[in-house]
């Protein structure tokens, strides 16, 4: 199994015949508006261009799996590019119907559907009435056979959830969101570096960090991230990969690597529609 990093939270995940793009953000630097609201610091985005490998990852795509609907997860130019290329959408249940409005062959992530093992799993992107306003997110863990068991946490902070499905489901793999973002005032929404740490600490698995370096309100670099760990002594157990970079991933743990989670039974509520509205 490979991850290849493209930017942001945009990747693609491949074994067999397989090849999976998470969250296809896909449009030009500056094609986006910035997020850093409070802080005068705010720029357009991506801040940078996708790498020049991309062409040729997207080549290879088979199926797409958006975590969430937030537009640096899902842009313009990604919605243009599945459609034309006529690819399934996976996704949480919660987000189908806003995928579907935006003519993209939206379907639930189960185990049935996409034909591996599958769970999707809740995340909070934030804490308080931020964390709340930000919308109901998704991670989603798969276990394909003979392959390495992935925890993709989405955009979130490290909740009780987050741990919880990190002790039961014992995953070979976390990708996790990097960047810390914040508006300029206010919590983190995502992963703040101590919790980055924990997160590290409380799993067996090779952990796989982005959402760095390409979005104006994530003020963590990838320096920063792999200097923390070398001072924590944990940086053989972490991957903080560069725009087109491929991580090989392998089995690491004797978890479970089955899905036993109660399924997901989210609905959108006012939050999922001001979203949409943003983004």
């Amino acid at each position: 199994m490979r991850y290849t990093h493209l930017r942001n939270a945009t990747g693609l995940l491949e074994w067999g015949g397989r090849a999976i793009l998470i969250d296809p953000m896909l449009g030009d630097a500056g094609s986006l508006p910035g997020f850093r609201l409070f802080d005068g610091l705010k720029r357009p985005n991506p801040l940078v261009e996708l790498p020049a490998s991309t062409a040729d990852a997207l080549s290879r795509t088979t199926d797409v799996l958006v975590t969430h609907t937030h537009i640096d997860h899902l842009d313009p130019a990604g919605v243009a590019w599945t459609i034309e290329r006529g690819l399934p959408v996976w996704c949480a249940g919660v987000d189908v119907k806003h995928l579907r409005k935006q003519g993209l062959d939206a379907r639930v992530a189960t185990g049935e559907a996409m034909g591996v093992p599958v769970e999707v799993t809740p995340g909070d992107h934030g804490t308080g009435i931020v964390g709340w306003l930000m919308g109901p997110v998704s991670g989603l863990y798969m276990a394909p056979v003979e392959e390495p068991s992935v925890y993709l946490t989405g955009d979130t902070v490290l909740s009780d959830g987050v741990r919880t499905t990190v002790e039961r489901l014992r995953p070979d793999v976390i990708v996790a969101p990097g960047g810390s973002a914040n508006f300029g005032k206010g919590p983190d929404i995502l992963f703040s570096i101590d919790e980055m740490v924990e997160l590290v600490r409380i799993c067996d698995a090779m952990v796989v960090f982005n959402h760095l370096e390409a979005i104006d309100h994530c003020p963590t670099t990838r320096a920063d991230l792999r200097a923390r760990f070398e001072r924590e002594g944990l940086i053989d157990r972490v991957r903080v990969p560069e725009d087109g970079e491929s991580v090989e991933l392998l089995r690491v743990t004797s978890g479970p690597h089955t899905p036993a989670g109660p399924p997901d039974r989210r609905r959108p509520g006012f939050q999922k529609w001001l979203t949409s509205k943003l983004g």
